[in-house]
């Protein structure tokens, strides 16, 4: 009574085939690679961090130290999803082990958010009674992590796309500000005696960390939801749809995505049999990967009569 058609396009669609970021062959293995690289490099000063920040007696700099011991289990946390994403699909998990990328992203939000919490409380405790800081040698600690940090957000700079990898990539950036802020509480307390200036700036690194965290925890969640991608609008496809000659009506329609960036799509039809259904078809097809990038559709098509035969069929 019905007809069900399919239109998919592996060829384009598989993410070991298209290089797509932190899936492809070509793009994730340059993210991994990147994150490898980053991760050499935060652990090679994340001890020195520590050392400088607890002879220095700064919080700013024990916040930036922090973080970036975090950012050692982030990266290596990165590091096995993007390996793990780019693992064939099998019998069990058709559509392969993308989600875990994800799933390291939400992790990692979570614990930036921690993070930043328990930075924002210790700051409060030494804003009411700032402590004398070392801060000859807490700038050159804060000067050394910026030269280590500059060069980690600049190797992750055009690997953002993944959500996996701008987990990463926020960690660094956290790390960054925080050399950044340490850098400069250094200079206020050694220029006016403000040790105030320590622990101020710890707030605002953290701060800046929840805000950008926040975000990716959303994000990631959204994808976990089946939430549709951001940047492709619902109603946009369901009238793009509607329009293609041949469609009288568009029902069912679902968005999603498995990584956060390339959105899937499945919807029903409804044709008026003025334009023959394979034509319809490949119409529609054409047009949501044209206007939105959608290149892995599944859309049934449907006579106008579809639901009333079905009504009839069920009583």
């Amino acid at each position: 009574m019905s007809r069900h058609q399919h239109r998919h396009h592996p060829d384009r669609t598989d993410p070991r085939r298209d290089g797509s970021e932190g899936s492809g062959r070509g793009g994730g293995s340059a993210a991994t690679r990147r994150l490898a690289v980053v991760l050499v490099l935060t652990a090679s000063y994340a001890l020195a961090e520590v050392v400088g920040g607890l002879l220095s007696n700064s919080l700013a700099l024990l916040a930036d130290a922090g973080h970036m011991l975090t950012d050692i289990v982030a990266l290596a946390l990165a590091l096995l999803a993007a390996w793990s994403a780019r693992r064939p699909p099998d019998a069990t998990r058709t559509y392969g082990y993308q989600r875990v990328e994800i799933l390291a992203a939400l992790f990692n939000g979570v614990v930036l958010i921690v993070i930043a919490l328990f930075i924002v409380l210790e700051a409060w405790e030494r804003l009411r009674t700032p402590p004398e800081v070392e801060y000859g040698l807490m700038a050159a600690v804060a000067a050394g992590g910026l030269a280590i940090n500059l060069a980690g957000a600049w190797i992750l700079g055009g690997q953002r796309h993944g959500l996996n990898v701008r987990a990463a990539y926020l960690h660094v950036l956290g790390d960054l500000l925080g050399s950044v802020g340490a850098l400069t509480a250094a200079l206020l307390i050694g220029l006016f005696g403000w040790y105030w200036a320590d622990p101020a700036a710890s707030v605002v690194i953290a701060g800046i960390i929840i805000f950008n965290s926040v975000r990716l925890v959303l994000e990631s969640v959204n994808v976990l939801l089946e939430g549709a991608p951001s940047h492709v609008k619902t109603r946009e496809v369901r009238d793009c749809l509607s329009r293609t000659p041949g469609v009288c009506d568009v029902h069912d329609l679902h968005l999603w995505s498995l990584g956060g960036e390339s959105p899937l799509l499945s919807a029903h039809l409804v044709l008026d049999h003025s334009v023959p259904a394979e034509r319809v078809l490949r119409g529609a097809t054409d047009a949501v990967r044209e206007r939105f990038g959608i290149t892995h559709s599944t859309l049934q098509i449907e006579p106008p009569d579809y639901n009333i035969i079905q009504d009839l069929t069920r009583s």
